[in-house]
């Protein structure tokens, strides 16, 4: 095992610099709240309000806890960069040692599961070795299992593409994320994980609510591990060729329950940070970003991916560090104990600003986007290669099947989920057309009669049999759609 419980070296004293005596505290600063009616509606706005009225870090108030929200560009690749002085790892969180924190904090559940994310030094480098081992029989397209998955990706996405022309016809209306997006990442995530039955749209919503801080996020949290650590169990007893088995493969000796809060940190990844890519990139070529219009009409797509990250990241608000010493960040002095959040969004904002990336020249800039963070803790390279081939294919199939797509709303009116870390879609209604009849060579299976008993050792058919089964109930009212 990794020691995943254990005080590690890195938490002993180190010397540091010293706050002067007359610098501002934190919890001493009277601080506006960031989740407001103002943010949900224009959060590029407060952004810009922020960095004028106290530069590149700002104090904000997080659902009543006070945070240093940062900025700029510069300074937040300077905290996702410098791992000595800003940690991962909560119990460097000062006010949580204290017991400053109110009980019920809604943020809190998340950040407890204790997970490679939430980890630092030589145990982080360590969890991220079994997650690379792992991951590297699919992130190779050449590889049974990567050719596999690439082709699942496609298929499933043809397959929804299908059920809608049946339930809607070859034109109609849409709503690409609940009939589209969500189940096409669930499918892929069953896929991988080696799901014995489908995953349902009620583990979306947990992740929703785990991400968002809402009142039940910890209920939320604990149902959504309760799912992995079940899996884990499963894969365990019945190891199969999917990133859970390899995962067990890689470190034998994880928990259920360890390995459990693993996969719920990938499931976060795969269905809410990549399924808010794929959304993101649909919207701006509906919505007529030229430069993506462009690149999506020339066929570039991984193109396309990093110019809509650096636009539109999927995780606006990235997770905090905590300062392991006193250290001067823009204007102000952080304290050790000190929790900051760097934002992706503000800082694309401040580098689309000062004009360091010419979005619609200069291929290489595009790249400077933090959509995959930076730093030690930055998303290993071959989870990366998978997310952005599930994004390219997820919208590529789209514009496959579709001669025509557009809003039906206007885009300033569309619903988003502006929570404290992601900012997502809540839904993308479009006015469609299909070209024919989509994907003759991949019907749509029939739906698993209710009650019928799951087969323990399903293939992909089985799995998507059973989520396209609840998808008719989900598109017909009588699921849940979020």
């Amino acid at each position: 095992m990794h020691g995943r419980c254990g005080m590690r070296s890195g938490m002993e004293a180190q010397p540091y610099a010293t706050a002067p005596a007359g610098s501002p505290r934190l919890e001493s600063l009277r601080v506006e709240p960031l989740l407001t009616s103002e943010f949900d509606a224009d959060p590029a706005g407060v952004y810009e309000r922020l960095r004028r009225t106290y530069g590149p870090v700002a104090p904000v108030g997080l659902m009543g806890v006070p945070v240093w929200l940062v900025l700029d560009y510069h300074e937040v690749l300077e905290v996702l960069r410098d791992d000595s002085q800003w940690r991962r790892d909560i119990r460097y969180w000062r006010a949580r040692a204290q017991g400053q924190l109110p009980r019920d904090w809604p943020l809190l559940a998340g950040y407890e599961v204790r997970q490679t994310m939430f980890l630092d030094g030589d145990e982080h480098h360590a969890a991220r070795l079994t997650h690379h081992s792992a991951l590297r029989p699919f992130q190779d397209g050449h590889s049974p299992q990567g050719w596999e998955l690439r082709a699942a990706v496609a298929r499933y996405a043809d397959e929804l593409i299908a059920l809608l022309a049946a339930e809607s016809g070859s034109a109609g209306y849409a709503d690409l994320g609940a009939q589209y997006t969500r189940p096409l990442l669930l499918m892929v995530t069953g896929k991988l994980f080696g799901c014995p039955v489908g995953l349902g749209d009620e583990l979306v919503m947990d992740l929703w609510r785990m991400l968002d801080g809402g009142p039940d996020a910890g209920p939320a949290t604990d149902r959504a591990a309760a799912v992995m650590t079940r899996l884990a169990a499963h894969r365990r007893q019945r190891p199969g060729d999917d990133l859970t088995s390899y995962l067990l493969l890689a470190d034998p000796g994880m928990t259920d329950e360890q390995l459990g809060r693993e996969l719920l940190m990938n499931a976060v990844y795969l269905n809410d940070i990549t399924g808010n890519m794929v959304m993101n990139t649909l919207l701006e070529v509906l919505r007529g970003n030229a430069t993506v219009r462009r690149s999506v009409s020339d066929g570039h797509l991984g193109e396309t991916f990093h110019r809509v990250a650096l636009v539109n990241p999927p995780v606006a608000n990235m997770c905090f560090r905590f300062a392991a010493g006193d250290v001067r960040l823009g204007a102000f002095w952080i304290r050790a104990g000190d929790v900051v959040s760097p934002s992706a969004a503000a800082a694309h904002q401040d580098l689309l600003t000062i004009g360091t990336s010419p979005l619609g020249d200069a291929t290489a800039s595009t790249r400077a986007h933090l959509g995959w963070g930076a730093g030690q803790h930055q998303c290993p390279g071959a989870a990366r290669e998978l997310a952005g081939m599930i994004v390219t294919t997820a919208v590529g199939r789209i514009f496959d099947h579709f001669t025509k797509a557009e809003l039906t709303l206007p885009a300033d009116q569309l619903p988003w989920r502006s929570g404290p870390v992601v900012r997502g879609l809540r839904l993308l209604p479009v006015r469609y057309e299909l070209r024919g009849t989509p994907s003759e060579s991949h019907p749509v299976p029939p739906p698993r009669h209710d009650g019928e008993a799951p087969d323990t050792a399903p293939t992909a058919d089985h799995r998507s049999r059973g989520l396209l089964s609840a998808l008719r109930r989900l598109m017909t009212g009588t699921g849940r759609a979020g």
